[in-house]
């Protein structure tokens, strides 16, 4: 499966409960989740996503790491049933 669709299915998913999936970028600092996922209530976690079976690159993996230091939530998604557990933490 490609991480297209992967990344096409969780922003569906997102938006089906309120939320949006935006595209991240930051110009100056490579490695950074693919997705900043907004949920009703405040709700906030960054999202990389992967084909299935696919690891963190090492910067990538700093990137992670850096970002829970500083309290936010990181997930890495490369199936749909990891889409399914990512909502239903989220939404609960």
């Amino acid at each position: 499966m490609l991480e297209s669709k992967i990344e096409n299915r969780l922003k569906k998913e997102v938006e089906k409960n309120g939320g949006l999936a935006l595209k991240f970028t930051s110009p100056g600092m490579a490695g950074v989740p693919d997705r900043l996922v907004l949920l009703p209530k405040g709700r906030i976690a960054f999202v990389e996503l992967k084909a299935p079976g696919k690891k963190l690159r090492p910067l990538q993996l700093k990137r992670k790491e850096q970002l829970e230091v500083l309290g936010f939530k990181v997930y890495v998604i490369d199936s749909y049933k990891r889409i399914d557990k990512f909502i239903g933490e989220m939404v609960e």
